[in-house]
């Protein structure tokens, strides 16, 4: 039997970032943890980024996880709001990047696709699927059933990505760029 593989989902976001970790072996998905670190919408832009980033950094450290997926930003009509969710993405990005971990990123449409079957899945669908691919859940919001999510799909890809990496470094440096191209989406 292959080892247990403990991946983190992120779902960044200002007000509040959605984590979830789960462990992969071989094809069968086990619940872990999952829960939401939450900003103050009065305090400063840079007080709230760290205090993502101090939640993340708890959770990373507690939690162990081998690898871990965050979810790519979902440009909207706000510019304003698509920056600021950007900072927060950042954040999540460099929270499991600084503990070493190899972080995969993958579209929202390709997590509801993953997930539910469909690239446009409204949240309460990826919520029930989640729901039902980790019984054990216990999601206490949205955004960490999507964390959840985020780990799914990561669980369901990473082999994909790894041979295609493995693939692209024997290709050379131009392939390895294409390579990762094509695993963004």
């Amino acid at each position: 039997m292959s080892e247990a593989i403990r991946i983190l989902g992120i779902d960044p976001g200002l007000r509040r970032t959605g984590w979830g970790l789960i462990t992969v072996t071989g094809t069968r998905l086990a619940f872990v943890a999952s829960g939401t670190v939450t900003s103050n919408a009065d305090d400063a832009l840079a007080i709230r980024l760290r205090t993502l980033h101090e939640g993340l950094t708890k959770v990373v450290a507690t939690l162990l996880p081998d690898e871990a997926a965050v979810e790519e930003t979902f440009v909207n009509k706000d510019a304003q709001a698509t920056l600021k969710l950007g900072h927060a993405r950042a954040v999540a990005l460099l929270v499991p990047a600084l503990a070493g971990l190899p972080v995969a990123e993958y579209a929202a449409n390709l997590v509801k696709k993953t997930v539910v079957g469909a690239g446009h899945a409204e949240k309460d669908q990826v919520g029930a699927m989640v729901r039902f691919l980790l019984p054990k859940a216990t999601a206490d919001t949205a955004d960490a059933a999507d964390a959840l999510a985020i780990a799914i799909t990561h669980a369901s890809h990473r082999a994909a990505r790894a041979r295609a990496a493995v693939q692209a470094a024997a290709a050379g440096p131009g392939a390895a760029r294409i390579a990762r191209a094509v695993a963004r989406g």
